[in-house]
């Protein structure tokens, strides 16, 4: 079936626009935007936030639209707008009676949809299609309020896992991905989840920017890593003691004390306040701007996951593993489900000790085949590609 498509698509999510962090929905709606008309919703202003950060730039700007002294609609490239919404919502997460939570839920959602109303008015939008980014609270209605030709729950993360999404998220998930026509996830663990409520519920993968990491094996190693003793094991990105066994990377750093460990990215407390600081081979280098990751990974002789398993981190997609594999590099991972779709190109470890045996595998088997089908590997798994097995079912559910 042919899968290009031409429609209006509203998104809306939980990440803004002017997110700083990377956001797979962003992502996914500038691939959108190629061959259709898109408009990313951010999600609207709760009180809350209004009272706690009310001097942030991102705040006051928020507020500058709905006292209507800024235009709140943005064109961002062709076919692609941004839209601030120019209502406050309630902040409601704290009420514990589920009956009283969504009656104020609705009222906030008819606030947030007719402010979306406007936007859809002034871009003259037809028949369109609705895409959520796993918001559960502030979208629940928005299919019964907007009324598109089709709506879509996108799963990225296993959200009720997370103390604020937990209290609600339990029974209200449910019901949303129940009441969508099409629920997509970026990983078969989520996909499963996904299809106890709805049948109609597909693994699209996730995409990388793999472009950002081609020609990095021929990048020279930053200055701050030149001098430290090789082989390096490294890990990009947050260090954050939810999501990473510290006491893993513990064990490889005491099991290979001639070796460098190197952490590049930002402390969470649990990190800061870990023995990994009192030992002499491992190095934090703190965070790096992102356009040099690609270098830092070319760095690393054997690149490590440590991901702990837990209801936080059991279904996630680690897109950090496709950076990795781009640059060609070995990788040692934890083993989840999602990793079993890697297996021919990672290393997988069911324990820490797995770790140290796969690390010294994983240096003496480096040859160029398998580096050249690493990078192969990852460029497969691109926004493009994900996005076209959405725009499959998409297309199949509209009869086109």
């Amino acid at each position: 079936m042919d899968s290009t498509f031409t429609n209006d698509i509203i998104i809306v999510g939980q990440q803004a626009w002017d997110t700083e962090i990377g956001s797979n929905c962003k992502n996914i709606a500038l691939e959108l935007s190629k061959t259709n008309r898109v408009l990313y919703v951010n999600s609207p202003l709760d009180r809350i936030t209004l009272m706690r950060d009310k001097t942030d730039p991102k705040v006051q700007q928020r507020v500058k639209v709905i006292k209507g002294r800024e235009d709140g609609l943005v064109e961002i490239k062709e076919n692609l707008w941004n839209y601030y919404p120019d209502c406050m919502v309630e902040s409601i997460n704290w009420i514990n009676n589920h009956s009283l939570f969504n009656f104020l839920n609705k009222i906030n959602n008819r606030r947030f949809s007719s402010s979306i109303k406007k936007a859809i008015k002034r871009l003259d939008f037809k028949d369109y299609l609705l895409f959520n980014d796993s918001e559960m609270f502030k979208a629940f209605y928005l299919k019964d309020y907007l009324k598109p030709r089709l709506s879509m729950y996108y799963s990225r993360d296993y959200m009720v896992a997370f103390d604020y999404w937990k209290k609600h998220g339990e029974w209200v998930e449910p019901l949303i991905i129940a009441k969508s026509d099409l629920c997509f996830a970026n990983s078969e663990y989520l996909a499963d989840y996904c299809r106890q409520f709805n049948s109609k519920s597909y693994y699209v993968g996730q995409g990388c920017d793999i472009d950002d990491f081609k020609g990095a094996q021929k990048l020279p190693k930053p200055p701050d890593v030149r001098k430290l003793p090789t082989p390096v094991i490294g890990y990009v990105g947050a260090l954050n003691s939810v999501r990473l066994d510290v006491t893993i990377i513990e064990h490889i750093a005491r099991s290979f004390p001639e070796f460098t460990v190197l952490l590049v990215g930002p402390e969470d407390e649990g990190f800061q306040a870990s023995k990994l600081h009192d030992i002499n081979n491992v190095v934090f280098l703190g965070p790096k701007p992102v356009d040099e990751l690609p270098n830092y990974i070319n760095s690393f002789d054997v690149c490590i996951n440590p991901q702990l398993l837990n209801p936080v981190t059991i279904g996630n997609y680690p897109r950090k593993v496709d950076e990795y594999l781009a640059v060609g590099k070995p990788t040692v991972v934890t083993a989840t489900k999602t990793m079993e779709s890697f297996k021919e190109h990672v290393y997988i470890a069911e324990t820490k000790e797995d770790y140290v045996k796969l690390i010294m595998k994983a240096l003496n088997d480096n040859t160029p085949k398998r580096i050249d089908a690493r990078i192969a590997f990852a460029s497969e798994h691109t926004w493009e590609n994900s996005v076209k097995l959405m725009s499959e079912q998409i297309c199949a559910r509209l009869g086109k």
